[in-house]
């Protein structure tokens, strides 16, 4: 089973990889793959609630010219998710924010009943503030929340630094041990009655009469 961990910071191979990283490494060591993909640094739109990928036979967001639509192939056959950013004036980067908006309304169905974690890094302040604004997304949408031993964060002004933050790296670690744990559990439930819960159908009301 694979875990799609999705890198949202301008920086390449910063923090938020290195966070990601480690939690690869300790997916490898209990036999679950893992990809890290990277949103990179060029603009990401966001989205203006058209509704165009909601319209029948739609597959994707109608805007093509940025990376989103690429990521949401990847998403459509993973079996986990991790979304990564790092923290800037308190908040999850804009990219991070624009892409997750886009990528769960038009992909959102494909991650349905899978396990999924938010990581953050900042050299400071401002990560819980943007951990809880990344946790929303999964808590919307029907996924299995992976827990850790604290809340996943880290702290560094470099990749280096985020190495020396050794309550850090164990929460990675704890993460990608978890992550593990419930890919297997999810796993022997295939075929099965556990497979899936009952779906309960959404009622949306508006508080304006």
């Amino acid at each position: 089973m694979k875990v799609l961990m999705i890198n949202g910071s301008p920086h390449k191979n910063g923090c938020t990889y290195t966070a990601l990283s480690i939690i690869a490494e300790e997916l490898k060591k209990q036999g679950e793959d893992s990809e890290i993909i990277w949103l990179g640094n060029e603009p990401v739109r966001g989205c203006i609630g058209c509704g165009g990928c909601k319209k029948d036979n739609a597959d994707g967001c109608v805007f093509g010219d940025d990376a989103i639509n690429a990521v949401g192939e990847k998403i459509k056959f993973a079996d986990g998710y991790i979304f990564g950013a790092p923290v800037h004036y308190a908040s999850p980067n804009g990219a991070t924010v624009c892409a997750m908006d886009r990528l769960f309304c038009a992909f959102g169905k494909y991650m349905q009943f899978k396990p999924a974690a938010s990581i953050v890094s900042a050299r400071r302040a401002g990560t819980t503030a943007s951990y809880d604004v990344l946790n929303k997304y999964i808590g919307i949408n029907n996924m299995i929340q992976v827990p850790s031993n604290y809340w996943n964060m880290v702290h560094g002004n470099n990749a280096e630094d985020v190495l020396k933050d050794e309550e850090g790296v164990c929460i990675m670690r704890a993460l990608g041990s978890n992550m593990a744990w419930l890919l297997k559990l999810l796993r022997n439930a295939k075929g099965t009655e556990l497979e899936k819960p009952l779906l309960i159908p959404k009622v949306k009301t508006n508080f304006v009469r």
